[in-house]
């Protein structure tokens, strides 16, 4: 879980990872978001793969990049089990 920490702590990771929210994408598409090298946006997606928070799937000549839900499920269920999300009190009288 670690790893998933540090990599959503870098905000080209996180907007990797909301353009992937949107649907599947290849290195190439993702890389048209950004600025920056199509080597380094492929070292962003080895680490957020090596978090286990995205995968990734060949098809042809194509590697399709998409999130993995289940690690999410896990920070979320973290979040709850050491008490960090409050449940809202109910207001109703």
């Amino acid at each position: 879980m670690a790893d998933a920490f540090k990599a959503l702590a870098d905000p080209t990771r996180r907007r990797i990872l909301e353009l992937l929210a949107q649907g599947e994408l290849t290195a190439g598409e993702i890389a048209a978001h950004f600025s920056m090298t199509k080597p380094s946006v492929s070292h962003h997606l080895s680490i957020l793969k090596a978090a286990g928070l995205i995968s990734d799937e060949r098809r042809g000549q194509n590697i399709v990049y998409s999130v993995n839900l289940t690690i999410f499920q896990e920070l979320v269920k973290w979040f709850y089990d050491v008490d960090l999300v409050k449940e809202e009190p109910d207001n109703e009288k």
